[in-house]
């Protein structure tokens, strides 16, 4: 028989959803895969049960249903501060995840070299190999996860076509801030290079630190295809329904890729989600102190713990120094902790380029009483190996 397609050989299986089933293996309580254990506001899920009796229920337009399309520019260009044309710039699609992959496609071809910030999430460099693209790392290094800029100039200086950018960045929670946008920015005109953006986490970033998209820096729209989804917004992260906002050169290519990859978001999940792209400004503001007081929550086991971690400026991650454990590496630590101290984390070694091994990754997207109960477990790691 014919051998499988050689790509396969560079990259695994998602160690994020790995560490989901070790959870369920052991009957952890899974602060690994980043998805709430809380429900979606009740005025969405009254949406959806409408939209279950009423439809639609056939395909809707490929990149988007117009009416999805038209609420949610009026929502981004309320907070992106630009305007978006629903007609011109959207084209919606199954999660960010698939967002990622379609801007990925839509302006790089193979041999191709794109920017891939070091810790990243795990599917920006499969996305790079199954795009035949080579990715240049840059480090951002802890615990401040700030990048030096004389790097950053090198790698443009060997004329990437893209660089990806995840603000505010899993798994570190940095939120970049304007003067690091703007180097970036100035980068990317002088080596004339695309910008593809994952903003997720865009409502998630705690105070002092504000969130500026970089599509809006000045002359940046143009070149940027900015990537999210509804998920973490509104805690639905198995709808699956992302977006990618560009310029409509760039639009007109990523919906082609798009229509061949899915053919369309699910149009009966689009019609619900309608409701919640109009809620009010006050959705966002509890949206954000909830997580608040979720991150303050868990830090504060942390901090009982001895542990040392950088506290997130942004997201809803954290990332810890396992170091002291004397494990010889992270993947073995995770797999202890999630056995015998019943908490799921994820090895931060499948974040960095380089080879690192003293962090691993928690997620804090839970009620408050599973991270209670998820402090009381960690609480004895005081008592392991220290």
């Amino acid at each position: 028989m014919p051998q499988p397609s050689n790509r396969l050989q560079f990259f695994g299986e998602s160690v994020i959803r790995r560490m989901t089933r070790v959870a369920q293996a052991h009957g952890a309580i899974n602060l690994s895969q980043g998805f709430p254990d809380f429900d979606p506001p009740q005025a969405l899920l009254q949406a959806l049960e409408r939209v279950t009796y009423e439809g639609p229920h056939q395909y809707a337009v490929t990149w988007g249903a117009p009416n999805f399309r038209e609420a949610l520019a009026k929502k981004q260009s309320h907070f992106m501060n630009i305007p978006i044309d629903p007609e011109k710039n959207i084209v919606v699609t199954c999660g960010s995840t698939e967002a990622m992959m379609v801007a990925m496609m839509t302006v790089c071809d193979p041999r191709d070299k794109v920017i891939v910030f070091s810790p990243f999430y795990e599917n920006y460099v499969a996305d790079t190999i199954l795009t035949g693209a080579d990715p240049i790392y840059v480090p951002l290094r802890p615990p401040e996860y700030h990048f030096d800029e004389a790097e950053l100039r090198r790698a443009f200086a060997q004329k990437p076509k893209a660089l990806i950018l995840c603000n505010p960045a899993n798994p570190s929670g940095k939120v970049f801030h304007r003067e690091e946008l703007e180097v970036i920015a100035r980068l990317a005109d002088e080596f004339d290079t695309y910008v593809i953006t994952d903003e997720v986490y865009e409502h998630i970033v705690y105070e002092p630190h504000e969130h500026s998209y970089f599509a809006a820096l000045p002359g940046m729209f143009e070149r940027t295809l900015s990537c999210s989804s509804l998920s973490k917004t509104y805690a639905i992260t198995g709808w699956r329904l992302g977006y990618v906002i560009a310029p409509p050169h760039l639009i007109d290519g990523a919906r082609k890729i798009h229509d061949f990859l899915t053919v369309g978001a699910a149009a009966p999940l689009q019609e619900a989600a309608v409701t919640a792209l109009g809620f009010p400004q006050e959705y966002y503001r509890q949206l954000l102190e909830g997580y608040r007081e979720k991150r303050d929550t868990f830090l504060s086991y942390l901090d009982q713990t001895g542990l040392t971690y950088t506290a997130p400026q942004g997201a809803y991650y954290v990332m810890v120094d396992i170091s002291p454990f004397g494990h010889a590496d992270d993947e073995t630590f995770c797999q202890w902790l999630a056995r015998e101290i019943g908490v799921a984390a994820v090895p931060g070694s499948s974040f960095f380029r380089e080879p690192v091994q003293q962090w691993i990754r928690f997620h804090f997207a839970k009620r408050k009483e599973t991270l209670e109960e998820a402090g009381r477990r960690l609480l004895r790691l005081r008592e392991c190996g220290r």
